[in-house]
């Protein structure tokens, strides 16, 4: 079982992430799937996105979930029967979870690609980071940049939210593997701690309200 990578953030939550390696009836097995479930996969015409579809199904499992036990809002955003709070995240062969028990929680995991440096200016100041002169340094934090937005957008998940003008992440040093961000919309603010790791050209971020 390619469980890749467990992180306990703290006490009232976890990461879990699953790296993709096995064929569709593999990840097929022992999966119970609800109807809705069952109907979305069939849809995807996509073998990788099915795959990630499934793997994520495992992740649950490891969590003491199943498929029965997560529904989806109306904009498509996942909750938990149980009343805690989840994310997910898919990219290429990676999949994750965030799971907690308090607070509001959100989780990106992205693959570090060049294309990244054409649509930088859609989602935050570019100016900001033209002081960093190695094009693959420039990539990596960008691509952070990027999955902490996308981490406090799956919290917020408020249509018309603007990447660029209402969901500010806060400048760090990639070394540190933290920052924080804000999210200010129709005057009001809320806060979060953000955490990212890289791992094999990809790059995790995991989101917290504060």
């Amino acid at each position: 079982m390619p469980l890749y990578k467990t992180l306990e953030i703290n006490t009232s939550t976890i990461v879990y992430i699953w790296k993709i390696n096995e064929t569709e009836e593999e990840l097929s097995k022992n999966i119970n799937l609800s109807k809705y479930s069952s109907d979305r996969l069939v849809r995807m015409k996509s073998e990788l996105h099915r795959k990630g579809f499934l793997s994520i199904r495992h992740l649950m499992a490891l969590a003491g979930y199943e498929d029965a036990d997560m529904y989806y809002d109306e904009i498509g955003k996942p909750h938990l029967k149980d009343g805690k709070k989840i994310s997910i995240t898919h990219s290429n062969h990676f999949t994750g979870i965030i799971i907690s028990t308090k607070t509001a929680v959100g989780i990106d995991i992205e693959k570090q690609r060049e294309k990244i440096l054409r649509i930088a200016h859609k989602f935050t100041p570019i100016k900001e980071y033209r002081t960093i002169a190695n094009t693959s340094a420039l990539i990596r934090k960008l691509t952070i940049v990027w999955g902490c937005k996308e981490s406090l957008y799956k919290i917020y998940e408020q249509e018309g939210l603007s990447f660029l003008k209402d969901i500010i992440v806060n400048d760090f040093d990639m070394t540190d593997g933290k920052t924080t961000g804000e999210i200010i919309y129709n005057r009001q603010h809320t806060y979060y701690k953000i955490n990212f790791l890289e791992f094999e050209n990809f790059t995790c971020v995991y989101a917290i309200k504060e």
